[in-house]
């Protein structure tokens, strides 16, 4: 099947654009030894672990079954982190992993031995107070209030017995420059344990794939690590591994006009791409420019009861008509592990569109899907 024979609306994931992003990682983790997993929150396509495989050292979870998914469908490293663990399932969880990192000391003393007597490797979560986001309070765990990690006022260093490694996770979106700062503020307040590890991890928001991402630097962040103190690093980006490697393909259903040209599409942004909502953002419209930058605007909306069921303000060189099918770009993350079926809206279909470009569905959605999470 051709890119444009797709049914509408569908995610597609590029495998070329896909692997292109992996062999940047890969080349990071030959010229420096450190270790890089995929965080499957963003990302959790597994139809494309094989390739992922291939490049990376494993899988970072945020519960059980992302922890399930990355040692059945992954087979290699296997992290998990979450803010409290519950006693029905820790149990599955320590089996399924090979790092189980803790969010508190008082988690740590309820199920560290459980993980050591396992053979496992536990892990803390510290808030090293080193905010170096702007504008998006939502995304920063270093926030005022945070629930993510130990701060060093709260840090117990006698509790850190058995303990094989630090976590952090201060990063959304950023460059190694936010990195080596975070680094500073980690050194300052925690750097006195340091030396008693055999690990560290950077967590992820490292936007390590992306134009103008300085790869040089963040490979000096990762050997300082290494030659002060002797620890492994790892890193578990997510986003990373698949940006600007997927699309979504809609298809406007009906045009209309209230104070300006809307244009009413067959995929959803609270639905489909809440991300768009929730950061919020304007998703890259292939072909399309700013509002005013072409001669015909729309706002393009999604067909839900929900009013901010808007993705964008788009223009265009032509005007839109029923039937024409638009393309958004950077839709492989936090899509598919996001949406959902408010108002009984059907799912998108999931294909992979391989170096040929052919594409095949690897999975279609239909009403029974809808129906069988409710009842």
């Amino acid at each position: 099947m051709r890119f444009e024979e797709l049914p509408t609306p569908s995610y597609v994931v590029d495998e070329p654009l896909l692997e292109k992003n992996l062999k940047i990682l890969n080349g990071v983790i030959e010229r420096t030894g450190c270790r890089i997993i995929l965080a499957q929150k963003a990302y959790a396509l597994y139809a494309t672990y094989p390739m992922i495989a291939r490049y990376l050292n494993g899988t970072a979870a945020s519960g059980l079954y992302e922890a399930r998914l990355g040692y059945e469908e992954m087979g290699k490293e296997n992290h998990v982190f979450s803010p409290a663990y519950r006693e029905d399932e820790i149990d599955e969880i320590i089996s399924l992993c090979d790092h189980i990192i803790f969010n508190s000391f008082s988690q740590l003393e309820k199920f560290g031995d459980k993980v050591r007597q396992a053979g496992k490797q536990a892990g803390l979560r510290i808030n090293p107070e080193c905010s170096t986001q702007e504008g998006h309070g939502m995304y920063d765990p270093c926030s005022p209030g945070s629930r993510f990690g130990v701060t060093l006022e709260h840090f117990r260093p006698e509790l850190l017995e058995g303990v094989s490694g630090l976590h952090f996770h201060t990063l959304c979106e950023q460059g190694a420059d936010a990195l080596a700062a975070t680094l500073d503020a980690v050194e300052e307040k925690f750097g006195e344990w340091l030396p008693q590890m055999k690990w560290i991890n950077f967590g992820g928001g490292h936007h390590i794939t992306k134009e103008g991402y300085d790869i040089e630097l963040l490979e000096d962040c990762i050997k300082r690590m290494q030659d002060r103190y002797g620890l492994l690093v790892y890193l578990e980006p997510g986003e990373a591994i698949a940006l600007n490697a997927g699309f979504l393909v809609t298809t406007v259903l009906d045009t209309l006009k209230n104070g300006m040209d809307i244009a009413i599409v067959d995929t959803s942004a609270s639905c489909h791409m809440p991300d768009v909502l929730e950061v919020p953002y304007t998703p890259p419209l292939i072909g399309s420019g700013a509002a005013g930058e072409k001669p015909y605007t729309y706002r393009l909306g999604g067909p839900t009861c929900l009013t901010g069921d808007i993705i964008g303000d788009y223009s265009f060189d032509r005007p839109l008509k029923n039937g024409d099918r638009l393309v958004f770009g950077d839709m492989a993350i936090y899509s598919m592990v996001k949406n959902n079926t408010f108002n009984g809206m059907a799912l998108p279909a999931i294909a992979i569109r391989d170096k040929e470009g052919n594409c095949r569905i690897q999975r279609a959605f239909d009403y029974t899907d809808f129906k069988q999470r409710l009842s």
